[in-house]
């Protein structure tokens, strides 16, 4: 699994010209699933994103966790994530898993995800067209690769 967590003062997801979710203060997480993810990723990657320290502390510096703050959490499935653009121009998404895998995989990762920051975690709608809007805090961007550990 590869994801995006970008720190964010607030997120939102709209479908079809219709608010479908949002969140305060928290993190916007982009989810690219590939077929041979595993529980394994699920379980690593949960953990890392409740525990990492991206939020600021009383003194401005990022030592808090999403727990510490009682922050919120948007995961949006995006298979884009998975591009290969090394050959050509036009990306290729052949190391995306296919919806049979990918959706099962999204939704236990959303439950995992919900267990470990002690309430529900907001998401998109797996495979619709979305419109997802944020303000960036900090900027705050991280990159995290299961199969890669960084």
């Amino acid at each position: 699994m590869k994801i995006v967590i970008q720190r964010v003062t607030r997120a939102s997801v709209t479908i079809e010209q219709q608010l479908f979710s949002s969140i305060g203060k928290g993190m916007l997480i982009l989810v690219g699933i590939q077929a041979d993810d595993t529980d394994e990723d699920i379980a690593w990657l949960s953990s890392k994103i409740v525990n990492l320290r991206i939020f600021d502390d009383e003194n401005g510096v990022m030592n808090k966790s999403i727990l510490e703050t009682s922050g919120e959490i948007l995961a949006v499935s995006q298979f884009t994530l998975m591009a290969r653009t090394k050959k050509g121009n036009r990306p290729s998404y052949i190391d995306a898993a296919p919806p049979a895998i990918s959706i099962p995989l999204y939704e236990k990762f959303v439950s995992v995800l919900s267990q470990e920051l002690h309430k529900p975690v907001q998401t998109g709608q797996f495979g619709a067209e979305m419109k997802v809007e944020l303000v960036n805090d900090g900027p705050v961007t991280i990159i995290i690769d299961s199969k890669t550990k960084i």
